[in-house]
């Protein structure tokens, strides 16, 4: 259940003194300092930049981590190594498997970083990317893709990506309006409308499946799209991803004073000074963009969202302006990871990097709620 908006008791003298004091720090770090958060920058930026590496070295042929590194590095202009390995190790680093980790990358930080904006939206560790129903419209819209199987294509996407994104942000649209009542958005509403929408969308989806013969055959392809995978086969791909990632990001980053007010409230938020329903509609469609960017590149990818955002919370406190950087960070190494084994763990398949983030994060996040023994507070 999601809490009522609460009485906001801090003016807002208090709520900047409290920033400030916050920020300033002390000898001993509170889950929120500066100290804390810068450490936990670099460590999560240590632990992506190793994902990174192992994921580019593993497969049927094997790189090793120095070869890359020279790989990289050459590449990247700053420096010159003798070239000691074959070029087709060059084409495989470069050409076929750095797409797809830095695509995974993309993704996983997508996911977090919605699901931060979503959790404080709604001030609700339980809400996903997908609370508002952008799964039910993404789900949809692949399926149409499929059945229409056009010679479609944008930016080396085809139809099932491009209906999916668009499935997926086109839901986000009518929810949003049919959530506004009086000019205002309840988070309540918008919550229930936006379970409504995914229910009756995938219903939409499975009378499609039924109706259509030509849809067995791509039966399969769904399934793994819906089951999550990374599909991106080129740099062009990884491009327009990173473009629309980048700026949803960027907005969201620039939105952390802001939800840190709407997480305490309607109320209190208006009373220190925000435009409480011009903020909510930044953040849903912020949120939205993120979620309809990855699940175009990645299918339905579930838990990153949820998890990510909700270790991160615990460990470092839930000022959204240091949280979001966070997030994007872990979501991107968590995902990177997660890819990494789907692809090694049961040689020559591939398991669907979905059903090794939903292993990894559901048994976590139960844990988690275990280890605390109280009611989470935002």
């Amino acid at each position: 259940m999601l809490e009522t908006d609460r009485v906001c008791t801090a003016t807002p003298q208090q709520s900047v003194a409290g920033e400030e004091a916050e920020t300033r720090g002390g000898r001993e770090s509170p889950p929120g300092s500066d100290t804390r958060h810068r450490l936990g920058l670099a460590t999560l930026s240590g632990v992506l930049l190793l994902a990174v590496i192992l994921a580019a070295g593993a497969g049927a042929v094997h790189v090793s981590i120095r070869t890359i590194v020279c790989i990289l590095v050459n590449h990247s202009g700053l420096y010159r190594f003798p070239r000691t390995w074959p070029k087709s190790d060059e084409v495989i680093i470069l050409q076929i498997r750095l797409p797809r980790v830095v695509a995974a990358a993309l993704v996983g930080a997508a996911l977090s970083v919605a699901g931060v904006l979503f959790q404080g939206l709604f001030r609700n560790p339980m809400a996903d990317p997908y609370v508002i129903g952008t799964s039910g419209g993404a789900a949809l819209g692949a399926t149409i893709g499929l059945i229409l199987s056009a010679r479609l294509s944008l930016w080396t996407f085809g139809t099932t990506p491009l209906f999916a994104f668009v499935g997926a942000l086109a839901t986000m649209a009518l929810v949003y309006y049919v959530s506004r009542v009086g000019g205002r958005t309840p988070v309540v509403t918008l919550l229930l409308a936006g379970l409504a929408a995914s229910v009756i969308l995938g219903y939409a989806m499975s009378f499609l499946l039924i109706m259509s013969d030509h849809m067995q055959a791509n039966l399969p392809i769904l399934y793994a799209w819906l089951l999550g995978g990374i599909s991106v086969t080129g740099w062009t791909q990884v491009e327009v991803i990173a473009v629309l990632i980048a700026v949803g990001t960027g907005v969201a980053l620039a939105m952390g004073r802001s939800l840190n007010a709407l997480s305490l409230g309607d109320e209190c938020a208006a009373s220190l000074g925000i435009p409480v329903e011009s903020h909510k509609a930044i953040v849903i469609a912020v949120g939205s963009l993120l979620t309809a960017a990855a699940v175009s590149a990645g299918g339905l990818i579930g838990f990153v969202g949820l998890i990510v955002p909700h270790f991160l919370r615990l460990i470092f406190g839930p000022n959204h302006t240091r949280l979001l950087p966070l997030a994007a960070l872990g979501g991107a190494a968590f995902l990177v990871t997660a890819d990494l084994l789907s692809r090694i763990l049961m040689p020559p398949a591939e398991l669907p990097v979905g059903i090794l983030t939903a292993f990894i994060g559901g048994p976590a996040f139960l844990y988690m709620l275990r280890r605390t023994k109280r009611e989470y507070r935002f």
